[in-house]
């Protein structure tokens, strides 16, 4: 292990690899629909509420799109 490293070519890298079709955002939920989701997923015994929040939303685009 060196005493000293240098840093000032180093470059940040991204955290989390890119998902194909995929897209990080930032939003704000309230905290009822956040725990719905999430408690969905506790009932289930596991998985992912974002996956749940996309399926529901994607749900109601095909209904909009219905109408």
């Amino acid at each position: 292990m060196k005493r000293e490293y240098n840093f000032t070519k180093a470059r940040r890298g991204s955290l989390v690899p890119r998902t194909l079709g995929k897209t990080r955002v930032t939003i704000r939920l309230d905290n009822d629909i956040l725990e719905h989701f999430q408690n969905l997923v506790d009932q289930a015994g596991g998985g992912n509420y974002q996956t749940l929040m996309n399926d529901a939303l994607r749900e109601e685009v095909r209904a909009q799109k219905a109408h």
